[in-house]
């Protein structure tokens, strides 16, 4: 008996590590290979490649291909029907196998529903795609990045809350660029990237 969850409906290829906890819902193929961490949940309608990688906590919603050469670190977030590509250059009569570029997405970031990221590309931790945007250059740690293509148009914290420069921060608090009204947490802005403090 496994450990882990798979509906009736799906399919697990001999060959694939699923780690405990995790939860495979209708519809679902993972492919032998392909590496699931503990407590993933699959939406329905979810493929993942051969050499494939989910981290621990990983939460793919309905209708995700999720090809080879992508890897999502742990509790990374990827809503409904979002697209993830592996060649830049793809025609039906030219094989490419040889030539997929990977596409990293760091621990904690967030897929919105419809979003494309084009391969090749790496996502920071905790950054936020927004809903239907496309991604096609690298986005740092903490971004918000919204529209098609994609551009930083904020900051995000580690909670999903959308970060707002303080007006006038407290004299006896540390020194930070942001301060999340929700969980509290700081950060610094270095070198176009945000640091949590």
């Amino acid at each position: 008996m496994s450990d882990y969850f798979k509906h009736e409906s799906a399919y697990v290829d001999d060959g694939a590590l699923v780690g405990a906890g995790s939860r495979i819902w209708h519809f679902c193929h993972v492919a032998s290979g392909a590496h699931l961490g503990k407590g993933c949940v699959l939406g329905q309608n979810v493929y993942v490649a051969p050499t494939a990688v989910l981290g621990d906590g990983v939460r793919v919603q309905n209708n995700v291909s999720i090809y080879d050469g992508v890897v999502l670190e742990d509790g990374v977030f990827v809503g409904p029907s979002a697209v993830f590509t592996n060649v830049r250059n793809p025609r039906a009569e030219v094989s490419r196998k040889h030539a997929y570029d990977a596409t990293v997405v760091r621990r904690g970031a967030t897929i919105g529903a419809n979003a494309t990221i084009v391969c090749g590309r790496s996502l920071g931790e905790y950054a936020f795609i927004g809903a239907g945007s496309v991604v096609t250059r690298d986005v740092p740690a903490f971004a918000l990045s919204v529209g098609t293509p994609a551009r930083q148009v904020g900051w995000a914290c580690r909670c999903g809350e959308i970060l707002r420069a303080p007006d006038a921060p407290d004299t006896f608090l540390p020194s930070f660029a942001f301060q999340c009204e929700r969980c509290g947490s700081g950060y610094r802005q270095e070198q176009g990237s945000l640091c949590l403090l």
